[in-house]
């Protein structure tokens, strides 16, 4: 378990073929609802991408559990060495290549920050070959539910040019790093000083953050080429 309702899974194909794929990009796992209704529900892949994978090579998603809800039926009854229907990799919330920024502002709340896990290679690359700056802004309740929390403090650490932010609307851990924050990311964006001419901004997770992240990065002067979404609505 990452956190106290959402647990971490790794899977390898079963045809023996290698899935790979591009930062940031997510599976989508199919199955049925009681009255045998099809399903899927999507899930970013949090691997750390830091070669290109081969068969055999497992990923890793981390996958919210919501009271009552069928895909989490599937995820908590689902034994070691089970299987899972899924599709893809799919989905083009990825850094580009065409891109001169100086600056990422990358912000998550919940398994919205998966893909910026498997980011963190491309990242350290790009901040050795052309400088750039990266901002993570974090949302959760808890120091708990600060998903992969430490390996981004540990990032953050080894690379000056990254600056990991959790923002925490609960519960502040007891001897808090001074980059720690109280309250929700939205409340912490604007001291960061959003700027159109340096700064490209991704948004992943629950759809209110999405969007009232959207809206104030709009307010700064962003343009929405230069703003990258994704929204995560947990669906039972």
């Amino acid at each position: 378990m990452l956190a106290p309702s959402v647990g971490h899974y790794q899977f390898v194909r079963d045809d023996g073929q290698p899935l790979d794929f591009v930062p940031g990009q997510f599976i989508q796992v199919h199955f049925r609802y009681a009255d045998g209704t099809p399903a899927k529900r999507s899930y970013s892949l949090a691997t750390i991408h830091d070669h290109a994978l081969g068969p055999g090579e497992a990923v890793e998603i981390a996958v919210s559990y919501v009271p009552g809800g069928a895909a989490t039926a599937l995820f908590e009854g689902l034994p070691e060495g089970g299987h899972v229907e899924a599709s893809g990799p799919f989905g083009r919330f990825c850094l580009m290549p065409g891109d001169r920024n100086a600056r990422y502002l990358l912000i998550a709340t919940g398994t919205g920050v998966t893909p910026y896990r498997s980011m963190l290679p491309q990242l350290q690359s790009l901040m050795a070959e052309r400088g750039v700056e990266v901002v993570l802004l974090q949302g959760a309740r808890t120091p708990a539910e600060l998903l992969y929390g430490d390996e981004f403090r540990a990032f953050a650490d080894a690379h000056p040019g990254f600056r990991y932010v959790p923002c925490l609307s609960r519960e502040l851990p007891p001897d808090p790093h001074p980059d720690v924050r109280h309250g929700y990311v939205q409340q912490h964006l604007g001291a960061f000083a959003p700027d159109a001419a340096r700064d490209i901004a991704y948004l992943c997770g629950n759809p209110d953050m999405v969007d009232a992240c959207f809206e104030a990065l709009k307010g700064f002067g962003l343009p929405v080429p230069q703003i990258r979404r994704e929204k995560y609505v947990s669906s039972k």
